[in-house]
């Protein structure tokens, strides 16, 4: 990935014990965008669906969004 932007999601639903289809019902979200950002494999941040996520996971941001930089890659 090029970007240095590390996707969390698949870590914070764990520790939630949230499948990725719980999440779509929770967050009426379709099952391809929270694969997106469960693989990280997306290229652009939809806010809203950070929203939703942070709403229905109870977390922050920065819990499921990480800055990298180049040194970590």
């Amino acid at each position: 990935m090029s970007h240095n932007i590390k996707f969390k999601l698949k870590e914070v639903m764990e520790a939630r014990g949230l499948s990725k289809n719980r999440l779509c019902i929770l967050t009426n979200l379709r099952f391809e965008t929270i694969q997106g950002y469960y693989l990280g494999t997306i290229s652009r941040i939809d806010l809203y669906v950070i929203s939703q996520f942070c709403k229905v996971l109870n977390c922050k941001i920065e819990d499921i969004i990480e800055y990298v930089g180049e040194e970590n890659n």
